[in-house]
């Protein structure tokens, strides 16, 4: 099965050895988005804004995709505190409609960057 590689500008660009998605047949794995702001490269500040950066920065890949985080049928979500865990589940909720879809989400000691928050998504496409 060929395999096709995503970018766009609308999301910041990989700062390693991955690709920001790749599309297989109708599956769309999104690599892990911190709060980086695509147009500076750097960490948005707090929390909030970081878990909105997250999921407008999933959402930009999906677009890229030919997708959306409608199409998302598993989510990882990673904290460095799990205390805005509901904070989470706050903003998700505008971005994420029933049925929602299968999710963990993981306590972490660290993430990139000093992150306090990442998430990745697998997407099915007209499935």
């Amino acid at each position: 099965m060929a395999k096709t590689i995503i970018a766009t500008p609308n999301a910041p660009a990989a700062i390693g050895t991955y690709s920001q998605a790749v599309k297989a047949g109708d599956t769309v794995y999104l690599s892990g988005q911190i709060g980086l702001d695509p147009a500076t490269m750097q960490l948005v500040d707090g929390i909030d804004a970081q878990i909105v950066r997250v999921f407008d920065n999933l959402k930009a890949v999906a677009e890229a995709a030919g997708a959306s985080l409608a199409d998302t049928v598993k989510l990882n979500v990673y904290l460095t505190d799990l205390a805005n865990f509901a904070k989470v589940n706050e903003t998700m909720a505008k971005y994420f409609s029933e049925p929602y879809p299968a999710r963990a989400a993981v306590g972490v000691k660290e993430l990139p960057r000093g992150a306090l928050v990442e998430a990745d998504a697998v997407l099915v496409i007209g499935g």
